[in-house]
């Protein structure tokens, strides 16, 4: 089969014929009908994750066609078209993934390539508006989003959300989410035409962050007194920042971020925080019942992922170019099968 490889750090990926793997006990074997880039792909490539093991097949992210059924498993998933969980080994307890946590795409053999063996309790069927395309859009930042949104933050409906950095894949759910779940949302990122895509998409309103004073012009927005605060801020940057979120959440508000971009969180005033009664939570991936939870919520809401553009598996480098210079809106997609 066809193999995007990454051989050793700071080098090509490159597209390779190796060979094709066999369901064991309790796995299916998936035809790769499509897959998706995540940032995780590039800090691999960089050397800037931690645990790297190499040569491996990249990608967390797919969408296809079961083909073949290990030992144990039920023959009813032959055929069946399934989104995969990227998220694996988590553990019993849902506050914490288990010290055996791993997530798929090094040092397993990930979705970059024809064909994957994975065990089928990773398998949710796919939904039937997506296309494979969408539908491998989905995992690794739809999960990632939908625990910080629902589980760590508590959103519910009427709640007045602030999602930071629009544009990127988690970022871009969590608006998705958050809009069909009932909540008012504003954005922020460096681009506005970002922000009016956003917009289109279901935002209240944005801010440029770029402005030095665009915490105070997102509170003038919403309306410029405590009412005009938010209730949940979803984060992906950190960074001196992040202390500007403590000023725009109202009192008693959720900040859940699940990112550091912009490096160290600074200048935080403490007082701010407890005299606010503020949460601040940390979050990454997320549970299997959160990643059903998750598709389910798409197929009832009949969510469109947004897909920035699409490439040939064999376009992988060009792929990983693009997400590095950060101009992507949506999530970045490889055809496959």
């Amino acid at each position: 089969m066809k193999a995007a490889i990454l051989p050793e750090i700071k080098q090509a990926v490159t597209v390779q014929e190796v060979e094709k793997p066999s369901a064991g006990t309790g796995e299916v074997l998936v035809q790769i009908k499509a897959a998706a880039l995540n940032h995780r792909d590039v800090f691999i490539q960089q050397g800037l994750y931690p645990g790297i093991k190499l040569p491996a097949i990249l990608g967390s992210d797919g969408a296809g066609t079961v083909v073949e059924v290990g030992e144990g498993v039920s023959e009813e998933w032959l055929g069946k078209d399934v989104i995969i969980n990227p998220s694996h080994n988590w553990g019993g307890n849902p506050a914490f993934y288990s010290k055996s946590f791993k997530i798929l795409g090094m040092p397993d053999n990930g979705t970059f390539a024809e064909y994957l063996k994975v065990e089928a309790k990773y398998l949710v069927t796919k939904p039937t508006h997506l296309s494979y395309e969408a539908a491998a859009a989905v995992p690794l930042a739809g999960l990632t989003g939908w625990r910080a949104l629902m589980s760590r933050a508590g959103m519910k409906a009427g709640d007045r959300v602030l999602v930071t950095g629009i544009g990127g894949g988690v970022a871009l759910f969590v608006l998705q989410f958050a809009v069909a779940a009932g909540a008012e949302v504003w954005v922020t990122s460096g681009s506005d035409e970002k922000i009016a895509k956003a917009i289109a998409l279901g935002a209240k309103g944005g801010v440029n962050y770029k402005d030095a004073n665009w915490a105070k012009n997102l509170i003038a927005a919403t309306g410029g007194d405590r009412s005009g605060y938010f209730n949940v801020i979803i984060d992906s940057a950190g960074g001196a920042s992040f202390a500007k979120l403590i000023d725009v959440a109202t009192a008693g508000a959720s900040i859940c971020f699940f990112g550091g971009t912009t490096g160290n969180i600074t200048d935080i005033v403490p007082g701010k925080v407890f005299f606010k009664q503020l949460n601040i939570y940390g979050s990454t991936m997320g549970t299997e019942a959160e990643f059903a939870d998750m598709v389910n919520f798409l197929a009832e809401h009949k969510i469109e992922p947004i897909v920035d553009k699409a490439f040939a598996l064999e376009e992988i480098e060009t792929a990983l170019q693009h997400m590095d210079s950060g101009a992507q809106f949506g999530k970045i997609v490889l055809k496959v099968g």
